[in-house]
């Protein structure tokens, strides 16, 4: 682990910037950004396509450290390059940023209310790469549609059982189970959801290392416990499709909880903008995340 950039994720001011879409949702990022389906014909041309507007943003002189600690990257994303440099390099070497990869291969289908994460069966060889390139840790995302105990302790426990392997990789794990802004009961998949948590964070030893992504909660100042456990390096909120103003508004309530935020992140970028268009846009977006990142 680079001491220096865990003090970062540790205890630095700012936030983590999510650039992980992958196959299945870069379409619609693309769309968002002004780029629709017929305008691309392969899926190389698709993450040509993705790739420019993720090095418009990294490269971006509104993206610095001053705000963002890490940044959130799909595999084909960190395999690419910046200016030369390999994604990851870019942004530590460049912009003091901390790098770290997206590894989960999407979701099963729903079952006890959740949908646990397709089996990561190329984790070893993904994780080997994850060091070779420099990766400070990994995100894996899994999702709780409703307030089923017995999925959400499946849920739970599916990211805890991968998090402990990417532990013994020398990377420190993002855990994502993330809970449907949309579900009825929110707030009480929040209750067993934490109380899941809890229960496999006292497993660990005392140098195993985690960081926790996870929807912003109802109950003002819910996650503290996490946040203050000894195991947690960083709990992080993911937007989980509310609009950036919202989730910004909400973010704030929650003291010690920054934000990671996706589609919030870029909300209002567009392929067409010029570049001091799409700077101010950027900028914009980052300082009002941030401000609520450090409330």
């Amino acid at each position: 682990m680079n001491k220096r950039q865990a003090e970062i994720m540790q205890s630095g001011r700012g936030f983590v910037a999510a650039l992980d879409q992958s196959g299945g949702s870069t379409p619609k990022a693309l769309e968002g950004y002004g780029i629709a389906k017929d305008q691309y014909e392969s899926e190389e041309e698709m993450f040509d396509l993705v790739h420019a507007m993720r090095t418009r943003i990294i490269t971006s002189p509104a993206f610095t450290s001053k705000h963002i600690l890490a940044a959130i990257l799909f595999e084909n994303t960190m395999d690419r390059t910046i200016e030369g440099l390999n994604t990851g390099d870019y942004l530590w070497e460049k912009k003091g940023i901390v790098p770290i990869l997206k590894v989960d291969k999407g979701l099963e289908e729903k079952a006890d209310g959740v949908q646990l994460m397709k089996s990561i069966t190329d984790l070893d060889s993904k994780l080997d790469r994850a060091v070779e390139r420099k990766m400070f840790g990994t995100k894996m995302r899994s999702v709780i549609k409703s307030a089923n105990p017995d999925g959400i302790k499946k849920n739970v426990e599916q990211q805890f059982y991968y998090g402990k392997k990417i532990i013994e990789a020398g990377l420190v794990p993002i855990l994502e189970p993330e809970i449907d802004i949309n579900s009825p009961d929110k707030a009480e998949s929040e209750r067993f959801m934490k109380i899941e948590i809890l229960k496999q964070l006292d497993k660990l030893s005392k140098d195993e290392t985690i960081m926790l992504k996870l929807s912003i909660p109802e109950e003002d100042d819910f996650y503290s416990e996490l946040i203050e456990h000894p195991q947690v390096m960083r709990v992080v909120a993911l937007s989980g499709g509310y609009s950036r103003e919202e989730a910004v508004t909400r973010l704030e309530r929650h003291p010690g909880l920054i934000a990671s935020f996706s589609r919030a992140l870029v909300e209002g970028l567009n392929a067409d903008q010029s570049d001091e268009e799409f700077n101010a846009m950027l900028g914009q977006s980052i300082e009002e995340i941030y401000r609520a990142s450090i409330t």
